[in-house]
């Protein structure tokens, strides 16, 4: 680890140089880089080119603490001074002008399944997506005032789900111990910072063995209608008790399972001039422009061949963005990936990770790197300098987050903000980071954050979602506690006067940075 004094700083290639060589106002900007900012050294072996710091600072603004498990935050559409923020425990809180409303938009907490265990910090069930209808504030259309959740929940006896659990021994078939939901709700008439608890409707499920890879997020496109991505089933490999042979889950066309899916979740009796098929179970409506509409083929899939798509983000055109889905990717033992979803991509697993392909007999060992091949397969955002992807000398499970189109920080605009949970991984969990990748480009960079002591987010914090307001701003959201703890903490991404002055000091090779090994 370096060691410095109050006037040396770190040159070209780690080595020491004076202040004396900057000017009088830069020098107490040195000092504080040199201090605060460092990149990263691997915790494993690395496969891939470890990322290294960026030049953009940021300052992270806590908004709200002592919550269980934030993991992602939306606005209605344009509500300008409200961000309604989901914890995974089952509660919906609501951030107003940055400040925690006292309350709750809604309580999920009897309805999520499990019941969490408190000494599990990585149970991936409960509260997980929210999405507010495009036509909510409008009182002539039928999403007016409609909002959508995708959550756990046990199965009641006597039901079935809209999707049974995949079973490749139809002998001995997997059990069903809950379902992922996505629900339909409405605001309470007389509160807008209400969801009526009485209004639910249950639009799609889908039936879970595994507690794992559950994807989570919800989001309506350009085109209006709704996005989901349920994970490849759960387990390792794409194997196992609920998963398809030959080939896995996100391979097969026959399951909902290891797909980006897509609807209409309006009720068909409200859209009697669609075009667009009613569903099986008469709750929704899917669209005709869909790929696979074959005999056994299921018609909700828009893209598949995806692992645990925990969070994915349209690029906002309202705000200047291009519309494009841009989906992060959790790996298994060795590669996280960004992905540009389009309509009927297959994005690899489990015939590869990331660039490299997979051997699902034994995962563990890393197959060859294998960009562009086998044909048909579409390989993470790829660019002049690099691809988005890493290894787990990083991370070890990507967060998604959202592409800023934000105007509070400019050098941000169109770079893909997100994090990784954790940089190493058993136990406990800790060290979450944050990253911004250049889609343009290909390559990943990570944030200095040099309120924190080098450099890292303090007091084990992992890094669980990310939230996006009306105006393009982004949120942070992170804990250091079980689903159900209260060591969640809500940051706002804000500039700090700092970025330009460590842009140039970064250009001109005055200062390098380097993480301490740990």
């Amino acid at each position: 680890m370096w060691r410095f004094n109050r006037n040396s700083t770190l040159g070209k290639k780690g080595t020491i140089v004076s202040t004396r060589m900057l000017p009088d106002c830069l020098k107490k900007f040195a000092l504080i880089l040199v201090a605060l900012t460092l990149s990263s050294t691997a915790v494993a072996d690395h496969i891939l080119p470890p990322i290294t710091m960026g030049d953009l600072a940021v300052r992270l603004q806590p908004v709200a603490t002592g919550m269980a498990a934030p993991l992602y935050g939306t606005s209605p559409p344009g509500d300008t001074s409200r961000l309604f923020v989901l914890e995974q425990n089952g509660l919906v809180r609501i951030l107003e002008n940055d400040s925690l409303l006292p309350g709750v938009a809604l309580d999920l907490q009897s309805t999520v399944s499990p019941p969490f265990n408190p000494g599990n910090a990585n149970d991936e069930r409960g509260l997980l997506g929210l999405a507010f209808h495009p036509e909510y504030n409008d009182s002539a259309s039928p999403g007016f005032g409609k909002l959508y959740t995708y959550h756990s929940e046990p199965i009641p006896a006597g039901t079935s789900p809209t999707y049974v659990t995949p079973n490749a021994d139809p002998l001995n078939p997997a059990v069903q111990n809950y379902k992922l939901v996505v629900s339909e709700w409405m605001v309470s008439a007389g509160n807008a910072n209400v969801i009526d608890p009485a209004s639910k409707r249950e639009i799609i499920s889908f039936g879970k063995n595994a507690g794992n890879h559950n994807g989570g997020t919800l989001a309506f496109g350009p085109d209006g209608y709704l996005y989901l991505a349920p994970g490849d089933g759960g387990n390792r490999d794409d194997v196992g008790a609920s998963h398809l042979e030959p080939g896995g889950n996100a391979q097969s066309l026959t399951t909902p399972l290891g797909k980006v899916l897509r609807i209409d979740p309006l009720a068909p009796a409200l859209t009697t001039g669609s075009a667009d098929s009613v569903s099986g179970n008469g709750q929704y409506r899917i669209p005709t422009t869909n790929p696979f509409q074959g005999p056994g083929e299921v018609p909700e899939i828009y893209a598949y061949g995806l692992r645990n798509p925990y969070r994915f983000a349209f690029d906002r055109t309202d705000l200047g963005g291009t519309g494009d889905l841009i989906l992060a990717d959790v790996g298994q033992n060795n590669i996280e990936e960004i992905n540009r979803i389009v309509l009927g991509g297959n994005y690899g697993w489990a015939i590869k990770e990331g660039t490299f392909l997979f051997d699902r007999s034994n995962g563990t060992v890393v197959g060859a790197n294998s960009p562009g091949s086998p044909t048909g397969l579409i390989d993470p955002i790829s660019g002049p300098i690099g691809t988005l992807q890493y290894d787990h000398g990083d991370g070890i499970s990507i967060t998604g987050g959202f592409v800023y189109r934000g105007s509070a920080i400019p050098e941000l605009v169109g770079k893909y903000v997100f994090g990784d949970l954790a940089l190493r991984n058993a136990p406990p969990r800790v060290d979450g980071r944050l990253f911004y990748a250049d889609l343009q480009m290909g390559v990943i960079k990570e944030f200095m954050l040099p309120q924190f002591t080098n450099g890292i987010l303090p007091d084990g914090l992992t890094v669980h979602g990310f939230g996006e307001d009306a105006n393009g701003e982004l949120y942070a959201m992170v804990t250091n506690t079980p689903a159900n703890g209260t060591g969640g903490i809500v940051y706002k991404l804000v500039a700090i006067p700092e970025p330009a002055t460590f842009v140039m000091l970064a250009a001109i090779g005055i200062i390098t940075f380097r993480r301490p090994s740990r």
